[in-house]
């Protein structure tokens, strides 16, 4: 059967509600596992026989095309487009509207999707939104299906009227360019399109669609794309050193003796880990990552060039590039109310240092803190508030 060969991913937008991880990144160039979101959506298109990727892009551009190019690592022929202004996703898919031809994918860069979850979704023949069945649907747009045909699309329900909720991931046909008209949210056209009688398929995926909204949902996607790493010793392991499970070693770290590691667990480029430090499971450590002797690391995202120092404790939390963190650094974990914007999330979290922030020692800091990028917080503080950008704690 014919499979669709070309893809719009949709890559333009900022996500606010991911502050302060994304001050200075694009959503979808946040790591999850020591790879950008937008890296798993272009592998999983890539093994699907998806060619041909067109990258709407927009806030912080650069980094998306200095990290991506052309595309040849990934095995695909990537070409960018600008959105210069975010109004939404159908005004987004119509900058593209004269670079394809034919039936093409429509893929959120902010998701990570395995292979098989857009593999059924690439013979599509008409106008097709990709669902999953979700046990909460509050926050999504639920799919009201007849026959495997959408009747109706509701956004956000106070009640569950159906289980299956739009992914944002479609197979639209070139026409979709003349149903946009004014409109600028996707999910509008598609019930226009169903007011006017045309057909619009509903296809369930099967694979794994995770998508990233809160900074919180970052140790969750973490937790799953570690599950499929591939276990390697790339750099150097000294005597003593007990690892278990699924662990990635990068080339040029160095795991001191007596450390212990618990895998799923990557370790990224030219490290240095230990001598006795602990790094317990569902843990990301990004590039020339330092953490000195006596620390325990758990279910937590270190990103490149973060330095820990002694006898720290780091739980359930997310370091941001670049900071430099002294000795006796505890993040409390406890279930917190966190607000982003209007919305209040009780979750479990720990703490939130945004890049390049500068952390004396002997701080605490107490669960769901955020500290906002380049802060600079003096030693022997409980910081039990967050803070933003660039403060100062004496």
């Amino acid at each position: 059967m014919e499979r669709i060969e070309q893809a719009v991913i949709l890559a333009a937008g900022e996500g606010q509600r991911l502050r302060p991880f994304t001050a200075s990144k694009p959503k979808v160039m946040i790591p999850i596992a020591n790879k950008p979101i937008l890296r798993y959506v272009i592998e999983s298109a890539a093994v699907n026989g998806v060619r041909k990727i067109l990258v709407v892009v927009g806030y912080r551009k650069d980094q998306v095309i200095d990290y991506f190019g052309a595309g040849e690592q990934f095995g695909v022929d990537i070409d960018y487009i600008e959105q210069k202004q975010q109004l939404g996703t159908a005004h987004a898919l119509k900058q593209v509207k004269d670079r394809v031809n034919g039936m093409f994918l429509t893929l959120s860069g902010d998701n990570i999707i395995e292979p098989e979850t857009i593999a059924e979704l690439t013979r599509a023949k008409v106008t097709t939104i990709l669902v999953k069945e979700q046990e909460f649907v509050s926050k999504y747009g639920v799919i009201e299906a007849q026959d495997g045909a959408v009747t109706s699309i509701i956004e956000k329900p106070r009640e569950a009227l159906s289980h299956l909720v739009n992914t944002g991931i479609y197979a639209f046909g070139d026409d979709i360019f003349d149903q946009i008209d004014q409109e600028t949210d996707l999910t509008s056209v598609i019930l226009n399109m169903i007011g006017l009688g045309q057909e619009v398929r509903v296809c369930e995926a099967t694979g794994d669609w995770l998508d990233v909204v809160y900074p919180w949902d970052m140790l969750r996607l973490n937790d799953s794309a570690l599950a499929n790493i591939s276990p390697s010793t790339g750099g150097s392991i000294e005597n003593g050193v007990n690892i278990k499970g699924l662990v990635s070693v990068g080339e040029g770290t160095i795991i001191r003796s007596n450390s212990y590691i618990v895998g799923p667990v990557t370790i990224g480029k030219n490290c240095e880990i230990g001598p006795s430090v602990c790094v317990l499971p569902s843990t990301s450590i990004g590039d020339t990552v330092c953490i000195s002797p006596f620390t325990t690391i758990d279910n937590s995202i270190l990103a490149d060039g973060v330095e820990i120092g002694a006898s720290s404790h780091v739980q359930d939390s997310i370091i941001d590039r670049g900071c430099r963190v002294k000795g006796h650094f505890i993040t409390q974990s406890d279930e917190t109310e966190i607000r982003i914007d209007d919305e209040y999330h009780r979750v479990q979290i720990g703490a939130m240092p945004g890049e390049h922030c500068i952390i004396g020692s002997n701080v605490v800091a107490s669960s769901g803190i955020i500290i906002g990028n380049r802060s600079r917080i003096m030693a022997l503080r409980t910081l039990e508030t967050s803070i933003p950008d660039e403060s100062l704690l004496m």
